[in-house]
């Protein structure tokens, strides 16, 4: 049985149960990135179809301009990929170091809240990746016919992995919604009274956070965050709280 004192720890006690937990999420963060490091090379080339849907099936590949923008590019889906595929790691290991100030009733909803992340992170990966390829077109035409798309690949990369994770963490949104409601921060009644203002933070949430900035993205991100806003109150007074 886990000791109950652990809910009433000192400031020290809970720098270092931080650190315990960071520790654990960048070793596992680091192990996948390791391997996302190592099959670097068919992630570039997945993420090239999607610019060649988006251009009609414009075979070129990405350049890089200095000696060092293939190294970084492969770095950067190393980190990319290891922060998304250790996600159930570290998600667990931030449950743990919140749940403490929990009681012991609400500590049960640590596997329901593990699993809700997971599948709502990889549903809005799955969103972002539906919505590149006419982002892709809306950008890559938004200059006319004068302009001709020549993409590094560090950039092209950077983009694809930005929206994946944005859309992910903003899909996690009913998650923290929940987890408010059962912490009793904010109650049903406050969100339902708040609902006009929710849309138009939701919509402006959406508009500074997608990195493609393009119209496609950024109601593929409003909408569902407005649904799990609903679904959030529904499931709030089906708690009582």
């Amino acid at each position: 049985m886990e000791d109950d004192s652990k809910g009433h720890m000192t400031v020290v006690e809970h720098l270092s149960e931080l650190r315990h937990r960071l520790i654990i999420s960048l070793v596992a963060v680091a192990f996948f990135a390791a391997l996302c490091y190592w099959f670097a090379p068919a992630i570039i080339r997945w993420f090239l179809q999607f610019y060649r849907d988006a251009t009609n099936g414009d075979r070129n590949a990405f350049i890089f301009t200095g000696p060092l923008d293939a190294f970084v590019t492969r770095l950067k889906i190393a980190t990319y990929g290891g922060i998304v595929l250790a996600l159930p790691v570290w998600l667990w290991e931030l449950w743990r170091f919140v749940t403490p100030g929990l009681r012991p009733k609400e500590k049960r909803y640590a596997i329901p809240f593990l699993a809700a992340s997971i599948v709502l992170f990889a549903i809005g990966a799955g969103v972002a990746l539906l919505t590149l390829a006419p982002a892709l077109d809306f950008l890559l035409n938004a200059g006319g016919d004068q302009l001709k798309p020549l993409l590094t690949a560090d950039k092209y990369i950077g983009l694809v992995a930005l929206m994946i994770l944005a859309f992910g963490l903003a899909f996690e949104f009913p998650v923290l919604l929940v987890f408010l409601l059962l912490a009793r921060v904010i109650t049903t009644g406050q969100l339902s009274h708040f609902r006009r203002w929710a849309i138009v933070l939701i919509v402006t949430f959406a508009a500074v956070i997608t990195p493609s900035q393009d119209p496609y993205s950024l109601f593929a991100m409003a909408i569902p965050m407005y649904i799990f806003y609903e679904l959030s109150i529904l499931i709030g007074k089906a708690l009582k709280r």
